[in-house]
């Protein structure tokens, strides 16, 4: 099978990579490198460094003729979508229609998107299944969600198929730890430095987190020719865990007694977060299969390879 991963440097994405070329797929990858990087991606991988804004986008889909479009670039940082709305509108939004045009041209069968959590809003049950209201309360779940609203929208006018994703907190190896980097990365980095860990209010607060590698096979699993053309499902632990608890985790795994320092709880933030996935388990065949331990372990490991390597004797 022929398919192009966006943002397939990034750190979603070359794990979707590395599964597609494991299963035997002819894999092109599309990122412009702001924040996906080379050393992600493996040799003979054919990286067509540019975005989605760019006008040779339909060159390449010329070039490439993808039959499966796996879209994984987007700008993810919340604070980014909210002190400049229209940057985030412009690559989630408009970059999104752009690739649509150039799928719907050059005769893509379906797209599998990745979606967010964001799209939700303020939990009114956990774990959150994907009927519950959708209500983002940032531009970037907003934009994450309008171009759900987009791919209905191209499966009805031209018969592309679709499967959104829509994530909870992901995490793994290849994350990036600095700015507004995934709170397991930033524990991480800090934890294989043994440096305190800075957490927002008191620790309570709740999240879903998913290995990465989870997370590609299901993306894998979501381009399969026999699901329903339109798809929407949630790919997640489906439990909750708080900071504190993925704190003293992520210490007790690094081998050292981390300091924690606890700093204002961030405004607007979700106090509790979980996601049902029991629909990725029924019409996928998807589960979760890493234990969050486990994944950490593996994550802490990569860190320790990154940040702190070893010196061979002389």
């Amino acid at each position: 099978m022929r398919v192009l991963v966006t943002g397939g440097a990034g750190f979603i994405g070359s794990h979707i990579v590395d599964k597609l070329l494991q299963a035997g797929h002819r894999v092109a990858v599309l990122d412009d490198l702001s924040t996906g990087r080379r050393e992600n991606l493996p040799r003979g991988v054919h990286l067509y460094p540019q975005s989605l804004l760019d006008p040779g986008l339909p060159d390449l889909f010329e070039e490439v003729e993808p039959e499966v479009v796996f879209h994984q670039a987007a700008q993810v940082k919340v604070s980014r979508s909210l002190s400049d709305p229209a940057f985030d509108a412009r690559t989630n939004i408009e970059g999104s229609i752009r690739l649509l045009e150039a799928c719907r041209a050059t005769g893509t069968r379906k797209v599998v998107y990745a979606s967010s959590a964001a799209v939700y809003g303020e939990p009114l049950t956990l774990p959150l299944p994907e009927d519950h209201p959708l209500t983002p309360l940032s531009p970037y779940g907003l934009s994450k969600l309008t171009v759900e609203r987009y791919l209905a929208l191209y499966y009805s006018l031209y018969g592309l198929k679709y499967a959104v994703l829509r994530y909870a907190n992901v995490y793994g190896p290849r994350q990036d730890s600095s700015g507004e980097g995934g709170v397991v990365a930033i524990f991480a980095a800090r934890a294989v430095r043994g440096k305190p860990l800075v957490i927002y209010g008191d620790g309570t607060q709740t999240r879903d987190f998913v290995y990465v590698e989870d997370v590609a096979e299901a993306n894998l699993l979501a381009a399969r020719e026999d699901l329903p053309g339109q798809l929407v499902v949630n790919v997640g632990g489906g439990k909750e865990c708080s900071i504190s608890e993925l704190a003293a985790t992520c210490a007790r795994l690094a081998g050292c007694d981390l300091p924690r320092i606890h700093q204002a709880a961030r405004p607007g933030e979700i106090k509790r977060s979980a996601l049902d996935n029991r629909r990725a388990r029924e019409v996928l065949g998807w589960q979760p299969r890493t234990p969050l331990s486990e994944g950490l372990r593996r994550t802490l490991d990569w860190y320790r390879e990154q940040v702190v390597p070893v010196v061979p004797e002389s």
